[in-house]
């Protein structure tokens, strides 16, 4: 039996198989080869790293929060909780049809995060985004349009304590009205034929890059 701070590392005894793979405790796999379905043995026994919870210790004075316009992908909005835990992020908003993480998939990818970062919900995100200007935030969309920068090249010109980071749709981009009100609009430079990353891979740079960027 698996504690649960344990997991083990499994491999299928069916030669032409052998499938290797981790197996936490009441993991959908089971005992079960997940490729073939014949049986496994343990190979491997060992202790899940404990979470340092460390939180607490942030130093950096940027606040930075995230206003989430309409990502439909709950897979996507786990990971972006995940990265907004490990970054100090202080609130998420989550705005249209942004699913919260109420949503089973949300808690799948996010592991936990949801329990740290505080967020909040909000079906008009237009009318949520003129509230946080109102309270002294400045908004800085993350999309490519003609009168964007680069994100790398805005780094070292933030003059002002609270930064909201607006990410948008993954087909659509950020609605026009949001884009209106938004102080900024910042892109990450790519080299390759795509136009952009997957949203929660994009939200990861840029607020990597907004909170270290500062000598956070």
């Amino acid at each position: 039996m698996m504690s649960t701070t344990g997991y083990q590392i499994r491999q299928c005894e069916r030669p032409e198989c052998a499938l290797r793979y981790p197996i936490v405790e009441e993991h959908i796999f089971g005992l079960s080869c997940p490729c073939c379905g014949a049986k496994t043995r343990m190979v491997v026994a060992k202790e899940l790293n404990p979470e340092p919870g460390n939180l607490a210790s942030f130093s950096s004075e940027l606040v930075i929060e995230v206003l989430l316009d309409n990502v439909r992908s709950a897979w996507n909005v786990g990971s972006m909780f995940r990265t907004a835990d490990g970054l100090g992020i202080h609130h998420m908003y989550l705005c249209g049809v942004t699913p919260t993480p109420e949503n089973v998939k949300v808690t799948k990818t996010s592991l936990g995060a949801e329990k740290t970062v505080t967020w909040s919900q909000h079906n008009d995100g237009v009318k949520k985004v003129l509230k946080l200007k109102q309270q002294g935030y400045r908004l800085w969309a993350l999309e490519k349009d003609d009168r964007s920068e680069k994100i790398n090249k805005t780094l070292y010109d933030i003059d002002g304590p609270q930064i909201i980071l607006v990410v948008g749709n993954e087909v659509c981009g950020v609605d026009p009205g949001i884009l209106e009100l938004c102080e900024r609009t910042v892109h990450i430079p790519m080299i390759g034929l795509k136009r952009s990353f997957n949203v929660a891979v994009a939200f990861g740079i840029a607020s990597h890059m907004l909170v270290y960027g500062n000598g956070a």
